[in-house]
């Protein structure tokens, strides 16, 4: 009886209840109405979270959305992070009256953020960072009193921040990072009584920091880095007692810091205010600041010495860099021994300051957890110590320009780890330590402008990973170990220059297949140049010069297709001049002076202009351009040289006819075997066939005149075909030949043709035809007929190498700034096409300059599909893929994403950020190989770092001269730059989405300047 009164009351309860909300007009339909306007706003919902949201269940079940049962069951948190949705956000969020928690981080949500959401008063939670918001942030979210955690960071949003946020006097976590901002810090943001993170860094922010800052009693994370802020850190920011985390970087601020540091900030634990502009002295109190891990004062003017660190024990990274610290004395380095204390110390970087004196002994007892130990640029003298070998983690020692002498430790030998070695510029004596074999992991060794002695042991030839080595500038002798010549893995540069090797050039040279520099000038080496050099293709700079070799050039060296630079003076080389120099189309600087050449010089290629050779001291040369006032050679009389020339005609004509007979037979057997692999491979609607003998009529023998670029796989060749069936007439066409010796060929030319099959794009080169056939010798031959590109590619006009063919409309380099962003929306066009429209997404994964090609009008054409991907294949192939080291290289070093290197898979994402390396290149000039870019610097930080307010000076200067209005070219330059830097932004996460957006709003800028 009890239970059924109980029971009673509780229905009669609900009914009341039910009754007075009808009546007073309470009801959750509102909910359910505005959810549905946010499912209706979603375009693309890949994992399907939406599919839920549907009236088959109660909208409290719908996958991420939460209800109270205190309140008839409204929506009080709406979480969806992480689930790639793309669209915008409804303004019904405002509807949503009981919601305390609106998390949509990690999405692709785009447009402005709804100021409806103002009306949430309830709101405590609003995470929008890592989408594509645009615009300004509502001034009325300061109505959402409640409100504990904002965070808006890596957008696109623009405009000032709202100075009515300050009233939020609940918030404790504000994120404004990564995003457009201009404008000064609004000095209401004082008020904030209750905040303890406050991020802003990576927007254009400008002014001081205002010392209402100061009042935030409760601030532990500070960081207001990579903006415009001037002027001097007001002192009440240094009486924030709360503060772990004070983060300035890359600003204009300048002034001292005060004495006091290590007392009034008790707790800090980070404090980064590199490249700025500090003065004075490091604070002596920092050595009482016990909590410190990061201490990173890098890029300033600081002066004085470095006071005691002893205290610092749990110090990780310490950088002092690129100041004027030290006084020149011998206890400049005595800091290095307090840092024996630190025992989870990492990064140890002292370079480019005034130290002097030795190395304290005690460094060997350092962290063994460090990880970088730079010294670089100082005056530290005496010995390298001994001990070194006990920092077993190290992977990265720089101790070049300073004084240090003696020998090379024995022990460095035991650093397994170590990546880079560099102590060159000192004054070193001894021997090469054979112990140095055992550093397998080394990648760089830079042991140049000493007074080392002896021969290169041959156990360099362990390092297997070695991608430089330079030990120009000592006293080295012996011969060139074989075994140091054997390292396939150099390409970047191997410098032997300015030694005392004897000897001739070892033949296992050929294989520096990936090698891009070689010097061994300036030495003794004798005898002629092996023919196996034939096999560094990749050689763009040659330095012989200053040795005793002698004999012909080999003609093996015309196979150096990519040599911009030889220099081959101050030898005994004889016999005429090299024809195949012509065909260098790269070359810029050749210098043959001081040998024995003779006969004439030739006129073509690098010949036609004279400063870019040297020919001086070669008494028996005639011919060549006028500009070189050499004498006219001498035509030879007589009919006997005539008759020799008949004579050696026949014979040889005799001789291939028999070689061709022999061979026809071999031809024909190999050619049924592969007819079935022709019809195979070949693509899928081909305009026409074409056989091996038609391409190589087409293009002259393939000849050296008609080779227009060389790729990583293979060689192309301008070319006319006519059919022998008559089927085209005279049609002018790009050849790619694929060099099928070099690993990866034969699947880049399936990549290729399978990426090419069904694509059709006014912005992808057009493909007419392939061939897999079998040469005349029955070598295997695979070949791709691409519509000729009048205008070459665009690397050659952002980088001229010099004249290009008279016939081009336009002067090189000379491209305005209209131009360059027409060329930028077709590239971003084709890539949309690759990305959203095909039916299998396509990854193009090596966008760079030279594989964008030009027609007669400037349309800008991608090309070479050798290395794209599949997106759907990439779990099934990827295994593979990488076990073939051509085939797993994934583009080309500067435009590849960081995170292929290490490991990733190709993404839509990645080559997003090809194209904002590639645009931010169009637009400043600069390749992201530039020398000036290093470790510390490269092209996404070097115009992040100028954006907005220098732009002018990292712009192309081509750019500047001509074009459009001066305020609307800068408003263009602007707009275009923001684009790059968001496309190339080193994580995926922190990148623009989908190329099509970057079409989008190029094509706006493009409008706006008509």
């Amino acid at each position: 009886m009890g239970i059924l009164f109980v029971k009673l009351i509780f229905t009669y309860l609900s009914v009341f209840n039910a009754i007075i909300f009808v009546c007073c007009g309470i009801s959750n339909e509102t909910d359910r109405l505005a959810l549905l306007a946010i499912k209706a706003q979603i375009k693309e919902d890949p994992y399907g979270v939406m599919s839920s949201w549907n009236e088959s269940m109660h909208f409290c079940m719908w996958q991420g959305v939460t209800c109270s049962q205190r309140h008839h069951q409204r929506v009080t948190s709406l979480m969806l992070r992480g689930q790639n949705l793309v669209g915008s956000l409804s303004p019904n969020i405002g509807n949503l009256s009981f919601l305390r928690s609106l998390q949509l981080q990690n999405n692709s949500f785009s447009h402005e953020i709804p100021p409806e959401i103002g009306r949430l008063r309830r709101l405590q939670v609003l995470s929008l960072e890592y989408n594509l918001f645009t615009g300004l942030i509502p001034y009325n979210i300061s109505y959402c009193s409640n409100l504990t955690y904002m965070s808006f960071g890596h957008n696109k949003l623009v405009g000032e921040i709202p100075p009515e946020i300050g009233s939020l006097s609940k918030l404790q976590t504000f994120v404004l990072q990564s995003n457009n901002l201009t404008g000064e810090i609004p000095p209401s943001l004082g008020n904030l009584s209750s905040l303890q993170v406050l991020a802003a860094y990576g927007n254009n922010l400008m002014g001081s920091i205002p010392s209402s800052l100061g009042q935030l009693k409760k601030l532990a994370f500070l960081s207001i880095g990579i903006n415009n802020l001037s002027g001097t850190i007001p002192p009440s920011i240094y009486n924030l007692s709360a503060l772990q985390a004070f983060h300035i970087l890359y600003n204009q601020i300048h002034g001292t810091l005060p004495s006091d540091l290590g007392q009034t900030l008790p707790n800090l634990q980070v404090i980064n205010i590199a490249h700025n502009q500090f003065t004075g002295s490091i604070p002596l109190s920092i050595s009482n600041a016990t909590s410190f891990k990061t201490f990173h004062l890098g890029y300033n003017k600081l002066t004085g010495q470095v006071p005691n660190l002893q205290k610092l024990r749990d110090l990780e990274y310490f950088n002092i860099q690129s100041n004027h610290l030290g006084t020149g004395k011998d206890d400049d380095l005595s800091f290095l021994s307090d840092l024996t204390n630190a025992t989870e110390l990492i990064w140890l970087l002292i370079p480019e300051n005034n130290f002097a004196g030795a190395l304290p002994a005690s460094i060997s007892n350092l962290s063994t957890k460090l990880d970088r130990f730079w010294l670089y640029r100082n005056q530290i003298g005496g010995g390298i110590p001994v001990g070194m070998g006990n920092l077993i983690n190290l992977e990265s020692l720089a101790m070049s320009s300073n004084r240090f002498t003696g020998g090379i430790p024995t022990d460095i030998g035991k650093l397994s780890k170590l990546v880079e070695l560099d102590i060159s510029t000192n004054e070193l004596s001894g021997s090469i330590l054979p112990s140095l074999g055992n550093l397998t992991s080394l990648s760089r060794l830079f042991l140049q402008i000493n007074n080392l002695q002896g021969i290169i042991p041959s156990s360099l030839g362990e390092f297997q990973r070695l991608q430089t080595l330079d030990l120009s500038y000592n006293n080295l002798s012996g011969a060139i170990p074989p075994q140091v010549l054997g390292l396939s893995s150099l390409s970047i540069y191997l410098n032997l220059s300015a030694n005392r090797f004897t000897g001739s050039l070892p033949t296992e040279v050929g294989k520096l297949k990936s090698l891009g520099e070689l010097d061994i000038s300036d030495n003794m080496l004798t005898g002629e140049l092996p023919s196996s050099l034939d096999g560094c293709e990749s050689l763009e700079v040659l330095h012989l010069q200053g040795n005793f070799f002698q004999g012909p050039i080999p003609s093996s060296l015309k196979a150096l297709r990519a040599i911009r630079d030889l220099d081959i003076s101050r030898n005994n080389f004889s016999g005429e001049i090299p024809q195949f120099f012509e065909g260098f189309i790269f070359l810029r600087n050749l210098n043959i002076s001081f040998n024995d050449f003779l006969g004439v010089v030739p006129i073509d290629g690098v010949f036609k202009n004279a400063t870019w050779i040297s020919i001086v001291g070669n008494i028996r040369l005639c011919g060549g351009v006028a500009d070189l006032q050499l004498p006219k050679c001498k035509t030879q009389k007589g009919g006997s040289s005539h008759s020799l020339k008949l004579i050696v005609c026949l014979v040889l004509g005799l001789a291939l006819l028999g070689i061709s007979m022999v061979c026809s037979y071999f031809f024909l057997c190999s050619s049924r075997k592969k007819r079935k692999e022709v019809s195979r491979t070949t693509l899928e609607n081909p305009v026409l066939q074409v056989s091996y003998s038609t391409l190589l009529k087409a293009t002259d023998g393939f000849s050296s005149a008609n080779l227009i670029g060389v790729g990583s796989f293979g060689s192309i060749y301008k070319g006319v075909l006519d059919d022998d069936d008559g089927k085209t007439d005279h049609q002018l066409v790009a050849v790619k030949v694929f060099n099928l010796l070099r690993p990866g060929a034969s699947k880049s030319f399936v990549a290729e043709c399978e990426a090419l099959r069904n694509i059709r794009h006014r912005n992808l080169v057009k493909i007419i035809t392939a061939c897999s056939s079998v040469d005349f010798h029955g070598n295997d031959f695979k070949a791709l007929v691409y519509e000729f590109m009048e205008n070459g590619s665009l690397e050659e006009w952002l980088h001229p190498p010099g004249d290009i063919e008279e016939s081009r409309d336009h002067a090189p380099n000379n491209l305005n700034v209209l131009q360059r962003l027409d060329i930028a929306i077709h590239v971003a066009s084709a890539l949309d096409y690759l990305h959203n429209d095909c039916e299998t997404p396509i990854v193009h994964c090596d966008l760079k300059p030279s594989n964008v090609l030009l027609d007669n009008e400037l349309t800008g054409r991608v090309s070479d599909f050798g290395l794209a991907r599949f997106l759907p294949q990439l779990s099934e192939t990827d295994a593979s893929a990488n076990q073939t080291s051509s085939i797993g290289v994934r583009g080309t070093v500067g435009y590849v994403p960081p995170e292929y290197g290490m490991g990733s898979e190709v993404s839509i994402s990645g080559d997003v950020y090809s194209f904002g390396i590639l645009l931010l290149e169009m637009f400043t000039g600069k390749r992201p190989t530039d020398d000036m870019f290093s470790a510390n610097l490269n092209l996404h930080t070097y115009v992040k770092m100028a954006f907005p307010d220098r732009i002018r000076k990292i712009a192309d200067s081509q750019v500047l001269q001509e074009g459009v209005d001066e305020t609307l070219k800068e408003e263009c330059l602007s707009s275009i730059f923001r684009i790059g830097i968001a496309c190339s932004a080193e994580s995926p996460t922190d990148r623009l989405k989908n190329i099509n957006d970057v079409v989008s709003e190029l094509r706006s800028i493009r409008k706006s300047q008509r």
